[in-house]
């Protein structure tokens, strides 16, 4: 199992936000993250948090690839967290190695820039933007149609050229707390599609409605029981805050 260390240079992520929107301080928590045991450092500049608005192509690039840029530089392996195929040429340029989309490579161009740099890329399913998503989370069966987006954008992705690839589900992203925990529970059969499967449920919202904690920086014990779940049902990658702690769990 693998472990991606979350490296939020927002404003306003909904955990973290504007702890590492410096550049020596992101670059810091990008080497502390490795240093505990992260196999590589998701670097994401523009939140998906739940209500979120979007960013320009220039405000992201200017807070993602100078963070990229040192970091690979260093030697530490880098996926940056873009659904924006102009920012993800701009980091694949700059040393990352994985694109991680929200979006499920789903924008023009996407596949074709990640193909082009022999990248890897995260498939992730989520309905709306961030800003609307809760919105609509009414599924007949959600692990099957979230099983049938993957399934198709993977198709596609395979055929752009895209080698190495993970599915995410989209933990929190248009589900509900069961719903949420559903697909945790069911990463068996998303991986059965044919590519190992990736999840994100660090410090999420739905664990705080589980627990009853609404500060996320507090819901480590939630987010280490939702990695223990995931990685016994399966999981190949756990996308996480916290790193050391998760892989001493």
């Amino acid at each position: 199992m693998k472990i991606a260390g979350i490296l939020n240079v927002t404003p306003d992520s909904f955990s973290d936000g504007g702890r590492f929107v410096q550049l020596d301080s992101a670059v810091a928590q990008g080497r502390r993250l490795r240093n505990e045991g992260a196999d590589w450092v998701d670097v994401g500049g523009e939140s998906t948090r739940p209500g979120s608005l979007g960013i320009s192509v220039d405000e992201e690039c200017s807070r993602v690839v100078p963070v990229v840029t040192r970091l690979a530089g260093e030697g530490i392996p880098v996926s940056i967290d873009t659904s924006k195929p102009e920012v993800a040429r701009e980091c694949l340029q700059a040393g990352a190695v994985v694109v991680n989309d929200v979006n499920g490579l789903m924008a023009p161009g996407m596949m074709e820039t990640v193909a082009e740099f022999g990248a890897g890329a995260v498939i992730m399913h989520k309905r709306g933007t961030p800003e609307t998503m809760q919105q609509n989370t009414v599924y007949q069966d959600v692990v099957e149609e979230v099983c049938a987006y993957l399934a198709a954008q993977l198709k596609r992705a395979q055929s752009a050229g895209i080698e190495t690839l993970w599915l995410d589900p989209g933990i929190g992203f248009g589900k509900s707390v069961q719903q949420s925990c559903a697909l945790i529970a069911q990463v068996r059969r998303i991986e059965s599609l044919g590519a190992p499967v990736y999840i994100g449920a660090s410090r999420k919202s739905f664990l705080g409605r589980i627990s009853g904690e609404e500060r996320p920086m507090a819901r480590l014990p939630g987010s280490l029981g939702a990695a223990v779940a995931a990685a016994e049902a399966g999981a190949a990658v756990l996308r996480v805050h916290d790193v050391a702690e998760t892989r001493a769990t």
